[in-house]
C-alpha cells in the first residue's frame, strides 16, 4: 500500500497530524500500532484516568475517551487508520519503505509513503511492583503534571518515586494538592541539580526518603492507600499510607525501530531542526514525545502534529514542483 503520508503513531500528535494532513486532502495512512511500546492505540494518554487539562473539557474526560475523540475525527476526515505496528523502516531512499509486525522478513512486500510523520511517543518507565497491575491508574500514574489535580489525589499524601529533576520536580508540583508528599529515593543522594534537590528537600510539605525501596502497592481493592517500603540498607520493609504513587524515573522514546536512520539525542530522543519537524533525513518529520522531552503534555503534543503536517504539507509541495521542473527539462 502507497501512501502520499504516512503517520506511525496514534496519540494526540498522531491524530492530529492525520487531521490536518486529510483535511489538506494528502490522505494519509497512520499506523496505530498494537500494544506498541506496551500501550494500547492511542499511546500514554490512554493510562491517564482522568484529564482535566485539555481545553474543550470543562467536566474533565478520561484519557481512553479523548484518544477514541481523536480517532473519530481522524476517520471523519478521511484517514486510512492501520491497526498494525510498523516494526523497522528503510528510509535510505524514496519511497519510504516500511514493514509491518506480521511481515516476513523481506519476502513480504513493504508500505511505501512520500513523506513519513514519527509520532511514536516515549513511554514512561515503570518498575512494575507487586500489586501495580491491580492498582495502575486507580492510584499510580506516571505523570504528576497530567494526573496530579485528580481529586482521588487531593489533599492525601502522596509518594514520588526517583531521585532526579524529574522526581524534584514533580515533587515540587504535587504540593499544589497533596497533603504531604513524599519522596523514595533508592540512595543516599540525589542524582539532581543541585537546585532542584536543594528546593524539594527544603520544602515544608515534603519528606524525603532515603534509601527506600518501594516494593508494593496496596489498597482495598479499589484504590490504593498504602505501599509497603523498604530499607536498602536493612532490609527492614514498613508500609506508609499514600493515596497516591508517581513514577519519576524516566522514559524511553520509542525509536528503535527506527535502526538508527534517524539522528537522536545521547537518550535516543529524535533531533529536529528547532522551530520545526524536521529531521535530519528530507521528508521524515518527527511529532510529539518522541523528541519532546521537555513538556510531554497532551496539548503540545497535538501542536507538535499540526506543525508536522503542515511540514509534510510543504514539502509534498516542493517535491511536485521539483518534479515538474525535471520534466520541463526532458
Amino acid at each position: 500500500m502507497h501512501s502520499k503520508v504516512a503517520i506511525i503513531g496514534s496519540g494526540p500528535a498522531g491524530h492530529t497530524a492525520a487531521i490536518y494532513a486529510a483535511r489538506a486532502n494528502m490522505e494519509p495512512t497512520l499506523f496505530e500500532g498494537m500494544m506498541a511500546g506496551g500501550v494500547a492505540p492511542g499511546g500514554q494518554l490512554t493510562t491517564t484516568s482522568e484529564v482535566e487539562n485539555f481545553p474543550g473539557f470543562p467536566e474533565s474526560v478520561t484519557g481512553s475517551e479523548l484518544t477514541d475523540k481523536f480517532r473519530e475525527q481522524s476517520e471523519r476526515f478521511g484517514t486510512n487508520i492501520v491497526t498494525e505496528t510498523i516494526t523497522r523502516v528503510d528510509l535510505a531512499s524514496r519511497p519510504f519503505k516500511l514493514w509491518r509486525e506480521d511481515a516476513d522478513g523481506d519476502k513480504d512486500e513493504p508500505d511505501t509513503c512520500d513523506a513519513l510523520i514519527i509520532a511514536t511517543g516515549a513511554t514512561a518507565k515503570r518498575l512494575h511492583i507487586k500489586g501495580e497491575d491491580k492498582y495502575w491508574q486507580r492510584g499510580m500514574s506516571a505523570c504528576a503534571v497530567c494526573d496530579g489535580a485528580a481529586p482521588i489525589f487531593r489533599n492525601k499524601p502522596l509518594v514520588v518515586i526517583g531521585g532526579g529533576d524529574s522526581a524534584c520536580e514533580e515533587a515540587t508540583f504535587l504540593t499544589k494538592y497533596a497533603s504531604h508528599v513524599y519522596i523514595a529515593v533508592r540512595r543516599d543522594v540525589f542524582r539532581a541539580s543541585r537546585i532542584m534537590a536543594k528546593r524539594a528537600a527544603n520544602h515544608p510539605k515534603i519528606t524525603v526518603l532515603w534509601n527506600t525501596h518501594v516494593t508494593e502497592a496496596k489498597g482495598n481493592g479499589e484504590v490504593l492507600t498504602h505501599v509497603e517500603l523498604m530499607d536498602a540498607k536493612t532490609g527492614e520493609t514498613r508500609d506508609l499510607d499514600v493515596s497516591g504513587l508517581f513514577y519519576a524515573i524516566g522514559h524511553t522514546p520509542n525509536t528503535k525501530f527506527l535502526g538508527g536512520q534517524l539522528e537522536t539525542d545521547d537518550t535516543g530522543y529524535l533531533i529536529v531542526k528547532p522551530g520545526t519537524s524536521l529531521t535530519n533525513i528530507r521528508g521524515v518529520f518527527a511529532a510529539g514525545d518522541v523528541h519532546d522531552k521537555t513538556y510531554r503534555q497532551a496539548i503540545t503534543a497535538a501542536g507538535s502534529g499540526c506543525m508536522s503536517a503542515l511540514d509534510a504539507e510543504k514539502y509534498l509541495e516542493d517535491l511536485a514542483d521539483e518534479e515538474q521542473e525535471k520534466a520541463s527539462k526532458l
